[in-house]
């Protein structure tokens, strides 16, 4: 597939999960005796890190139980920062970060999803929030000027581009001097089986387009990052399994905590 086919693959599959298709990786291509009962997005939610108060505080329609961990917990924002979130989605992330960041700070949400945009600008407004907003661009070419945000933060989005090195460095490139990244995203352990590998359901649903830690290192490090830092969480079996029960992805691919800084000079 070429790059365009995998966005335009992409872009279909949550465009449909917005308009509330399952967030589930099951689908006609993978056999139906394999789909149990999918856990709700609150679970998968609770299972990734977040809290009660976490799901208060994002409002109804947010939290899709799209995520693989929680980059709140390692972004350690301060009020009056600027965020930018990469692939934000129903706005989960975005309003939490609002929460860190408070009154004085201000968080940009990305999506390339028209259905996601929509949805995460409704829930702005039923949520009242004025220091939030979302706009319609690549993560590869971020549509927010050089230097902009303290922190950078995503949710098992980077797997789904076609060029991970150009995510990369385009975060580099909208972060301030000293500003950091944290990241929770997949990562492969071991190559997929061929049969695995070939199916566009585990494409969009964050296994077969995952990157190494080795190769996430070294184009965090070609970009110009320091103080690099990517953890494969064991514990995160269980929550993989549920993407395409049956399958054993959960061999193959790990949740992992990206953290990386750009220097001050």
């Amino acid at each position: 597939m070429t790059p365009d086919q995998i966005r335009d693959l992409v872009r279909s599959r949550y465009g449909a999960i917005a308009a509330g298709a399952s967030s589930s990786c099951c689908s006609p291509a993978v056999p139906s005796s394999c789909c149990g009962p999918a856990p709700d997005a609150d679970t998968l939610a609770k299972r990734m890190g977040y809290d009660e108060s976490d799901l208060a505080a994002a409002g109804d329609g947010a939290n899709l139980g799209l995520g693989c961990g929680n980059p709140q917990a390692i972004a350690a924002m301060r009020p009056g920062e600027v965020v930018v979130d990469l692939g934000s989605g129903a706005g989960f992330d975005a309003f939490l970060a609002v929460r860190q960041v408070g009154e004085s700070g201000r968080v940009i949400g990305v999506d390339m999803t028209h259905e996601m945009l929509a949805k995460a600008r409704a829930n702005a407004a039923k949520l009242g929030l004025a220091n939030v907003e979302f706009r319609l661009g690549e993560i590869e070419h971020l549509p927010i000027a050089d230097n902009t945000a303290d922190v950078v933060i995503s949710n098992c989005v980077i797997n789904l581009s076609p060029d991970k090195p150009a995510v990369l460095n385009d975060a580099f490139r909208v972060l301030k001097p000293g500003g950091r990244v944290a990241i929770s995203d997949v990562v492969m352990l071991r190559p997929l089986p061929p049969e695995l590998a070939a199916m566009k359901e585990l494409l969009t649903g964050c296994a077969a387009g995952a990157a190494t830690v080795a190769e996430l290192s070294n184009w965090l490090e070609q970009a110009g990052f320091t103080d690099i830092r990517i953890e494969p969480k064991p514990e995160s079996r269980e929550l993989i399994a549920n993407w395409a029960p049956g399958l054993g992805i959960e061999d193959y691919v790990a949740s992992a905590t990206i953290e990386a800084r750009r220097p001050l000079v």
